[in-house]
């Protein structure tokens, strides 16, 4: 039997850091643009050809974390398919439901690194998503997919159902867009919803930051667990009773891609070992710290061992419960020892 069955697409991603060519500008509500000239060539200070895509990045850091995981995507017949094919056998993650189909190209995206933030241009081919039988899972996880992925909300659902699994979703932009009505069956059926701010907004068709009734509204549409990242403020959850909050970890930032595919295997993988939704914040904490030291979504992936060791050698950083009238946001917890991350 699989610990974890993750579901959506995978790319290559190409990382260019920008570093002089270009700048920031923010007006006064802190809405970024990322100004670089036109119509001339730029240098750039480095290049990382890496391997991405959430669902990707969830079955192998769940394989760092000692699961059993597999992965149901579609890539091209061509060589970045082979490479991501070739990553996850690596990485000890089932390829039985991975698809080279002929003909078709492999997703892509180029990420625009600039002062440890980052803008992601994303092409998506397209695809039939036919979605095979699967062997049981004691967890699936629905993440970002193309237009078409719509298609196999239904059999999701079914095997689900069928198979008495815990549902983890993250949706991607394409799903966010459906909208709640779209989404609805499959929330109702879902474990565990993780989300960040500006996407809980989206889903919710409203601009309040007010992390109690995004949390709150959130799990009545069926979520039985919702998490609301909230970048460098911490993260939130409500699990039908009590509110969480949890502090960022402080750590020398290099690159922010792939911390939130991180957060969300660390919390999955505290929950499958049996841990309570407040222990599973640490554990999703951590793991997102570890990925934001690194160029790229898995380079800074933790294994157990490290995992439970950075824990156990932190314990007053924890998540806390927290009442409707407290505001939460921007806490830090500092370690008092530089942390070495490494695997």
């Amino acid at each position: 039997m699989l610990d974890l069955l993750s579901i959506g697409d995978v790319t290559e991603d190409v990382f260019l850091q920008l570093d002089d060519v270009a700048t920031v500008v923010c007006d006064v509500k802190h809405h970024c643009d990322l100004h670089i000239p036109f119509g001339t060539k730029l240098g750039v200070s480095r290049v990382d050809k890496l391997l991405g895509g959430n669902a990707g990045n969830m079955g192998i850091g769940a394989a760092r974390l000692g699961m059993r995981s597999a992965l149901y995507a579609e890539v091209g017949d061509d060589t970045q398919g082979e490479l991501i094919y070739q990553s996850l056998k690596q990485n000890r993650v089932s390829t039985k439901y991975f698809f080279r189909k002929r003909g078709e190209k492999t997703n892509y995206s180029v990420v625009l690194d600039y002062e440890a933030e980052r803008t992601i241009l994303v092409h998506h081919e397209p695809r039939q998503y036919k979605m095979p039988g699967f062997s049981s899972a004691r967890w699936m996880y629905l993440t970002s997919m193309a237009r078409g992925c719509e298609k196999i909300f239904p059999r999701v659902a079914d095997y689900v159902q069928k198979n008495k699994v815990k549902l983890g979703f993250n949706p991607g932009t394409y799903q966010l867009q459906l909208g709640v009505e779209r989404l609805r069956s499959m929330l109702k059926l879902t474990e565990v919803l993780l989300i960040n701010t500006e996407e809980a907004q989206l889903l919710l068709k409203t601009q309040k930051r007010d992390f109690p009734f995004l949390l709150e509204s959130l799990h009545k549409i069926g979520a039985k667990i919702v998490v609301i990242t909230d970048g460098e403020n911490g993260a939130y959850c409500f699990d039908g009773v009590q509110r969480f909050y949890c502090p960022i970890f402080q750590v020398p930032i290099v690159e922010r891609t792939g911390s939130g595919d991180a957060f969300s295997v660390g919390f999955l993988a505290a929950l499958f070992y049996g841990q309570t939704v407040m222990e599973a914040l640490r554990w999703g904490t951590i793991n997102s710290a570890a990925v934001l030291q690194h160029i790229g979504p898995q380079a800074g992936l933790l294994n157990l061992m490290k995992m439970k060791k950075i824990l156990q050698g932190n314990p007053m950083f924890q998540a806390r419960v927290f009442t409707e009238k407290e505001v939460m946001r921007g806490k830090v917890y500092v370690p008092k020892k530089k942390i070495k991350f490494e695997r």
